[in-house]
C-alpha cells in the first residue's frame, strides 16, 4: 500500500498539518487528568474555591483547544485521502485506456470496474483512518505511560501485565482475520461479474425462461461472499469483547491496588484518578491500533489489486520515439500476417497476404470461426501480428503511434455500441467538432436520418445506456454515421450490416459506395449479396485464404465461396 502513497504527493501540505494538529490534541488530551490531579489534590481536598476556578479554567480552555485541533486534523486528513482516491480512480482508468484487449480478457471487465470502486474506496478509508489513529495512537500510548509512570511508577507495574495481553490478543486475532480479506475481494469480483452478466443480458435471460437459474445464481455468489463476511466479522467481532474485558479488570487492579498505595500515603486520590485516565488512554489507543488491524489487512489486498493494474504494462505500446508521420490516401497491406491469440495452440490466422487501395471495396467472408474479424482488429492495432506486418501507405502500423493511426480509420464493430446521450453527441464521437450539416450529411448517408427524423426531439432525442432504446439495425445505422462523420483514410466495416433489412442493406451500399470514393473500404459480411459487387472478395476458410478475387472469378476458381453462395442465393439469383 506504500507505493500508492506517492500519489498522496500534491497534498503534503494537508498531511503536515494533520501530523501538527493530531500532535498538538493528543498534547491537550495527556495533559487534562494532570490538570484534574490538581483541582482533586489542591483544590477539592483543601477548599481551595479559587484554584479550583482558576484550574478548571484551564482544562475548558485545553480542552477547547484539543476539540478545534482535531477538527482540523480530521479535515485535513479527510481532504488527503479524498484526493488520493481521486488521483487512484483517475490513474487506474487512464491507465486501463491504454490496454490492448489482451489485458483485458486477462484481468476481466468485472474485476477491472471493482477494482476502479471498491478497491480504491477501501484505500481511501483506511487513509484517512492511517492519518488520524495511526498517528493519535502511539503517541497517545507512548505518552499515557510516560505520564503514568511520572505519577506513580510501582502503580505501573499494573501496565506491563495488561499491554502484552492486549497485544497478544490482537495478533491472534488478526492472524487468524488477514487472510479471508484477500478472499473477499476475489469474492466481490465474482459477485459483480454474476450481476453484471444477469443485468446486461436480461432479453436473452427472460427469452430463454433462465431468471430463476440466475437468481440462484446470483444467490450462490452473493451467499459466498456473505459467508465469508461473516466469518471475518465474527473473528474480528470477538476483539472488543477481550479489548474491554482486559479493560475491566486493568480498571479493577489499578484502583485495588491505587488504595493501598493511598492507604500507605505513596500517592493522593487525585494522582489515582489521573493514573487511571491515562490508563484508559494507553489501553484505547490499543483497541484503535486493533481497529486499524482490521481495516488495513482489507486495503492492503485492495492495494495489490490496484498496483496490480497500474504496474501492468500493455503489450501493445507506441514506438520509443514520435512515430512517423504518413501522409497518404490509406493503402493497406498485409504482409505474410500469421496471428496466434495468447496462449493458443493453433493460429487463428496464418500467411494472409493481400493488399486494399483507395478507391477500392475489400471483402472479407467465410465461415463462423473463419478468423474475419480477428484479420479486421489487426488495422486498428487491437491485437499485434505474431508474425508478418500490416501497413499503412507503406509504413508498418507498429512504427506509427496509436493515435496516429486509428486518426486514419473509421471502425465499425461487430456489435454496435451507444453511449448515453443524445443522437448527435454518439454521432459526433468521431469527430468532436463535427458541424450539425456534418451530422445530418452522415446520418443520410447511413440511412439513419429517417428514423432520426421521426423520434421526439430529433437529433437531440436521448439515448439510454447502450442503446437500449433503439432498434439492433438503428443501433448499426448510428454506428456508421459515427464513422462516415470524421470522413477516414480507411472505412473498417466488422460485418456491421447483419441486423439490416435487405431493402436497407441495399440502398447503404449505394450511398457509401459514393461516399467513400476516395477511401480503403474494408468489409467483413456473411451476406453473399453485401460483398459480390466488392471489388476483391477475400474467403477465409481456417484462418488461411481459399481465394482471393472478383465475385465473377470466385464461382469459377473457389469451391469455398461456392458452397457460401449456393447455400444463400437460389439458382436464379446465382446466373
Amino acid at each position: 500500500m506504500l507505493k500508492l502513497f506517492r500519489y498522496i504527493k500534491p497534498y503534503r501540505g494537508a498531511v503536515l498539518l494533520v501530523l501538527i494538529f493530531t500532535f498538538l490534541q493528543t498534547l491537550s488530551e495527556l495533559f487534562l487528568p494532570t490538570l484534574m490531579a490538581g483541582i482533586v489534590d489542591d483544590g477539592v481536598s483543601q477548599g481551595n474555591i479559587p484554584l479550583i476556578w482558576r484550574i478548571g479554567g484551564i482544562m475548558v480552555a485545553v480542552a477547547a483547544g484539543g476539540v478545534i485541533c482535531s477538527i482540523v486534523a480530521s479535515y485535513m486528513a479527510a481532504k488527503s485521502a479524498t484526493g488520493l482516491g481521486r488521483i487512484l480512480r483517475q490513474k487506474v482508468f487512464s491507465h486501463v485506456e491504454k490496454f490492448s484487449l489482451q489485458e483485458f480478457d486477462r484481468i476481466g471487465t468485472a474485476s477491472l470496474i471493482t477494482r476502479t470502486t471498491n478497491d480504491i474506496t477501501q484505500v481511501q478509508q483506511v487513509t484517512i483512518m492511517i492519518l488520524r489513529m495511526l498517528v493519535l495512537a502511539p503517541l497517545m500510548c507512548i505518552g499515557g505511560i510516560l505520564m503514568a509512570v511520572t505519577r506513580d511508577p510501582g502503580l505501573a507495574t499494573v501496565l506491563l501485565v495488561v499491554i502484552p495481553v492486549l497485544a497478544l490478543a490482537i495478533f491472534l486475532i488478526a492472524y487468524k482475520g488477514i487472510p479471508l480479506f484477500k478472499v473477499i475481494q476475489t469474492k466481490i469480483d465474482t459477485l459483480s461479474r454474476v450481476t453484471r452478466e444477469g443485468l446486461t443480458g436480461m432479453r436473452v435471460i427472460r427469452s430463454f425462461n433462465r431468471t430463476t437459474y440466475e437468481e440462484s445464481r446470483f444467490q450462490e455468489a452473493n451467499e459466498d461472499l456473505t459467508q465469508t463476511s461473516i466469518r471475518v466479522n465474527q473473528i474480528m467481532g470477538a476483539m472488543m469483547p477481550v479489548m474491554m474485558l482486559v479493560m475491566n479488570l486493568a480498571t479493577i487492579a489499578i484502583v485495588w491496588f491505587g488504595g493501598d498505595r493511598i492507604q500507605n500515603g505513596h500517592i493522593q486520590v487525585g494522582d489515582l484518578m489521573a493514573f487511571l485516565q491515562y490508563a484508559m488512554m494507553i489501553m484505547f489507543s490499543l483497541i484503535m491500533l486493533s481497529v486499524m488491524f482490521v481495516m488495513i489487512p482489507r486495503a492492503q489486498a485492495s492495494a495489490v489489486r490496484i498496483n496490480e493494474v497500474l504496474q501492468m504494462k500493455p503489450d501493445i505500446v507506441d514506438p520509443d520515439q514520435t512515430g512517423r508521420a504518413v501522409h497518404g490516401k490509406g493503402h493497406v497491406v498485409f504482409d505474410d500476417v500469421t496471428f496466434y491469440y495468447p496462449g493458443a495452440e493453433e493460429p487463428a490466422l496464418t500467411e494472409i497476404s493481400f493488399e486494399a487501395g483507395p478507391g477500392e471495396v475489400t471483402a472479407v467472408i467465410g465461415g463462423t470461426g473463419s478468423g474475419k474479424s480477428t484479420l479486421i482488429s489487426l488495422i486498428p492495432r487491437f491485437y499485434d501480428v505474431t508474425s508478418g506486418n500490416v501497413k499503412i501507405d507503406g509504413l508498418d502500423i507498429r512504427e506509427m503511434s496509436q493515435e496516429d493511426l486509428r486518426s486514419k480509420i473509421g471502425f465499425v464493430p461487430q456489435q454496435a455500441l451507444l453511449f448515453t446521450g443524445s443522437i448527435a453527441d454518439n454521432i459526433r464521437y468521431g469527430k468532436e467538432d463535427a458541424t450539425d450539416e456534418e451530422i445530418r450529411h452522415a446520418a443520410v448517408v447511413a440511412q439513419a436520418d429517417e428514423f432520426i427524423s421521426g423520434m421526439e426531439g430529433g437529433y437531440e432525442a436521448p439515448i439510454s445506456q447502450g442503446g437500449g432504446n433503439v432498434s439492433g439495425g438503428q443501433k448499426q445505422r448510428l454506428s456508421i454515421a459515427r464513422a462516415l462523420v470524421r470522413r477516414p483514410e480507411v472505412y473498417v466495416f466488422d460485418d456491421s450490416f447483419s441486423a439490416l433489412d435487405f431493402k436497407t442493406d441495399a440502398k447503404l451500399g449505394a450511398a457509401l459506395k459514393s461516399e467513400t470514393t476516395a477511401s480503403t473500404v474494408l468489409i467483413v459480411a456473411q451476406r453473399v449479396s453485401t460483398v459480390m459487387d466488392a471489388d476483391r472478395i477475400i474467403v477465409l476458410e481456417e484462418g488461411k485464404v481459399a481465394g482471393i478475387g472478383s465475385h465473377a472469378e470466385l464461382m469459377e476458381s473457389c469451391s469455398v465461396y461456392q458452397e457460401i453462395v449456393s447455400s444463400q442465393l437460389s439458382e436464379e439469383e446465382i446466373a
